[in-house]
């Protein structure tokens, strides 16, 4: 199933040198909008398009719940992963009034929460309920991850079928940065220590103790580094699988993925495990606090467009930043030449 569902094909350079020629016959000093033209030259490698467009975008929540949350890994209990997934329903979440600002087609998609949600308006593509225990037993089988692996590609495929140029990925799930950590630990070979955050809030002292959770799980379980279903299946979570397989579904039909944090930052970093032109496809729209974020984005070799000081995750960031994107194809398509604007570049 991976090797169908993991082709992208390189960047277009032609395409990417012929708007960065174009760029400099715009009205203004050569690289005087700096960072927006590099991001109008990459989104045009991506489309291939001389005038590439991200509106409207698509954003997808995939939600899920963690076994590990038995460890006492999270300052909020399990049961607020449902009532996050009414309140995006309800569009009283952030990454609702953000994606509203930014005109963007939106769905939740239930991959693994550990209830049932009855509820109008939720995408049902359950794998499980939640994950399990980590700590105790690997969380997934890999059939389970190769299918939250093409829930999340079938979403995102339906998603860009009804017309997403640019697709925004969010999750929600109790205790996720816990996994996150985990993987991205045996995706950089660092010490769990300097990856390892206080996630929603969590104090000082239960951060040591998480730490502790996730050596003790790693040792446990032993990922193979160099395969990333084992890796998932060891560890979690389905929502980590989830936005997985929609970055490889946008990366595969050349549609640029916004990154948001952590979370989704570390499904970046398999995305690219499973098909290494995916992460070309890619733009950083944020860096958290959470302090494995920068290492994750070093990995992934990605700058942030922004800093905020942000750690909410639903995809908010990315959402926050999308603008700044569209401003960089506006840039392309409204600024007047010097020629047809009769001014001379002498």
């Amino acid at each position: 199933m991976i090797d169908t569902i993991s082709k992208a094909q390189p960047l277009d350079q032609e395409a990417g040198q012929r708007v960065r020629e174009y760029i400099d016959t715009l009205t203004k000093p050569p690289g005087s909008l700096g960072r927006l033209e590099e991001l109008a030259v990459l989104l045009a490698e991506m489309t291939s398009e001389p005038f590439p467009s991200v509106t409207p975008p698509g954003v997808i929540v995939f939600a899920a719940d963690h076994g590990v949350i038995e460890e006492g890994v999270s300052a909020f209990p399990q049961e607020v992963t449902v009532q996050m997934v009414m309140n995006f329903l309800n569009s009283g979440a952030a990454i609702n009034v953000f994606s509203k600002q930014i005109g963007a087609a939106f769905e939740v998609v239930d991959i693994g929460v550990a209830a049932d949600i009855e509820a109008d308006g939720v995408v049902n593509r359950k794998v499980r309920y939640g994950t399990a225990n980590f700590c105790k037993q690997d969380a997934l089988t890999k059939i389970e991850v190769e299918k939250a692996i093409a829930v999340g590609f079938e979403r995102a495929e339906n998603m860009i079928q009804q017309g997403s140029k640019c697709l925004i990925l969010g999750e929600m799930g109790i205790g996720n940065t816990t996994p996150s950590s985990a993987i991205l630990a045996v995706l950089s070979g660092e010490e769990v220590k300097e990856l390892v955050g206080r996630g929603t809030g969590i104090a000082p002292e239960k951060v040591i103790h998480k730490q502790e959770v996730i050596e003790q799980a790693l040792e446990e379980r032993q990922p193979d580094r160099n395969d990333p279903i084992d890796i998932l299946a060891k560890l979690g979570g389905l929502e980590i699988a989830g936005m997985t397989g929609a970055m490889l579904a946008a990366a595969a039909n050349r549609v640029p993925i916004l990154l948001d944090g952590f979370i989704c930052t570390i499904s970046a970093l398999l995305a690219k495990e499973i098909c290494s032109t995916a992460s070309d496809y890619m733009i950083a729209g944020h860096r958290s606090v959470e302090p494995g974020h920068k290492k994750a984005l070093q990995l992934l070799g990605k700058e942030p467009i922004l800093d905020l000081d942000l750690r909410l995750g639903e995809g908010s960031g990315a959402a926050v930043a999308f603008p700044i994107l569209q401003s960089a194809t506006l840039m392309l398509k409204e600024m007047a030449t010097f020629r047809s604007a009769g001014i001379s570049k002498e």
